[in-house]
């Protein structure tokens, strides 16, 4: 078990700029699951989206509840599978493709991301590819600790002879060359138990990528990432924060608090069952609260199973308070969650929130007051013909994976084995199949 450990999760070849491509990506949270498909073309660069070499055009999507999932975790096997075949055939149907391999997000296992230093001698004076990969793949191990997998290792900067800030420095000479990386891992556990529901499916895993770098994918313009920015990715069980700095991913965290806390709490309070708090927090949550709320009354169902029992009468100030509470709680532990990260070093760096519990009325007002920098909702951006459905903050996972693959070339890769290679049984297939295996 330990050899895996310390390995990669499977990562997405680099996309060729001048093919088309179709992919799928698959989002399965807390609380739905979500499932898109998309047709890639070449085009031109965007002022805005400079990093977009492909046109993302969905042909299907789909979104069901989730089943046997808990703060981004497969907790039952079995259901999560139903789940996910229902999202995929829905979203095949619609396409009329039959998709055979997916882009999956990951937002559970204690997300983090440590910026590494690693650095070498170079022997030959000249650095070259093969110096990057080796010098690049020893600081990845290093952060990589027992029973966590790393989803992404991605080079921030370079140094040669301890000038830093060197952007490719193959074909450069110095005497010592290194390097500094922003390696996200995740409890291996929760990677390959969310893995092994979409192989049984019969679906291949082309890649896995952390939700809030996804989401940051589909909802930062260049000039945010640039500047500064954090994408507070806000989900039903879990809350994951992606940190931008000079244009590249520098970090990543979360915690198990998200939107499904908030309907507890409003069962909790109103003595209500839990689809009821759902219903009321969809339709009445708000962290607002106003001077008509404490007058404006609603009858709320009791949990009780008995035909006798009588609805409660409460305020709309009493929901907003409950739900407000709770959110206060989630900002708090982001505001932490940053000021132990790079972000906390940039002063015009904003925060864009994303994910489904992002969409209750006031949130960014209440974030911006907690966590003092200027704070907007994220929906994706550049993508075409999207239907309203999918054009929401919740939706901002599941179509960042589709952007994914035209960033894959900035991430290390670590090489596989030789063997395997000659004999030509390293496709994704052989990739994956692997990666369970060592790993169970």
């Amino acid at each position: 078990m330990t050899g895996f450990d310390r390995t990669q999760t499977p990562k997405t070849r680099p996309m060729l700029h001048n093919r088309t491509a179709m992919v799928a990506s698959l989002d399965i949270g807390t609380s739905k699951v979500a499932c898109m498909i998309a047709r890639l073309t070449p085009c031109a660069p965007s002022e805005a989206l400079r990093g977009r070499t492909h046109a993302v055009e969905l042909i299907g999507h789909s979104q069901i509840q989730a089943r046997g999932m808990k703060a981004g975790a497969v907790v039952d096997l079995a259901e999560c599978e139903q789940a996910v075949r229902q999202a995929v055939a829905l979203a095949e149907r619609m396409a009329k493709v039959r998709v055979e391999s997916v882009l999956l997000s990951v937002s559970g296992g204690r997300l983090q991301g440590q910026l590494i230093e690693a650095a070498a001698d170079i022997k030959g004076g000249a650095v070259t590819s093969a110096d990057v990969s080796r010098i690049t793949s020893a600081g990845m191990r290093h952060a990589t600790g027992e029973g966590r997998t790393v989803l992404h290792a991605l080079p921030v900067g370079y140094a040669l002879d301890g000038v830093k800030g060197i952007r490719d420095p193959r074909g450069m000479v110095a005497r010592q060359f290194g390097v500094d990386m922003n390696v996200v891992t995740s409890d291996a556990t929760v990677a390959k138990n969310l893995m092994l529901v979409v192989e049984r499916c019969h679906l291949n895993v082309e890649a896995m990528a952390a939700s809030p770098y996804v989401a940051g994918l589909a909802v930062l313009t260049d000039d945010e990432a640039d500047l500064g920015a954090a994408v507070v990715e806000m989900g039903a069980g879990t809350t994951t924060i992606a940190t931008y700095s000079g244009g590249r991913f520098v970090h990543a965290s979360g915690f198990a608090v998200g939107g499904q806390h908030i309907t507890m709490d409003i069962a909790r309070g109103l003595s209500t069952c839990i689809a009821d708090a759902e219903r009321i927090k969809t339709l009445y949550g708000t962290v607002l609260t106003g001077g008509s709320d404490t007058r404006e009354l609603m009858s709320v169902p009791t949990a009780g199973d008995s035909e006798l029992d009588v609805p409660q009468i409460v305020s709309r100030a009493t929901i907003a308070n409950i739900v407000r509470h709770r959110a206060e709680e989630i900002f708090e532990m982001v505001r932490d969650r940053l000021a132990d990260s790079p972000f906390a070093a940039e002063p015009k760096a904003r925060i864009v929130l994303s994910g489904g519990a992002s969409q209750l009325t006031g949130i960014a007002e209440l974030a911006t007051q907690i966590l003092g920098r200027p704070v907007r909702l994220g929906r994706p951006l550049g993508f075409g013909r999207l239907p309203n459905e999918a054009k929401s903050a919740s939706f901002a996972v599941p179509s960042g994976l589709l952007v994914y693959p035209q960033h894959a070339h900035l991430e290390h890769v670590e090489p596989r084995r030789t063997r395997q290679l000659r004999t030509g049984t390293d496709g994704y297939f052989g990739k994956v199949g692997r990666w369970l295996r060592e790993g169970f």
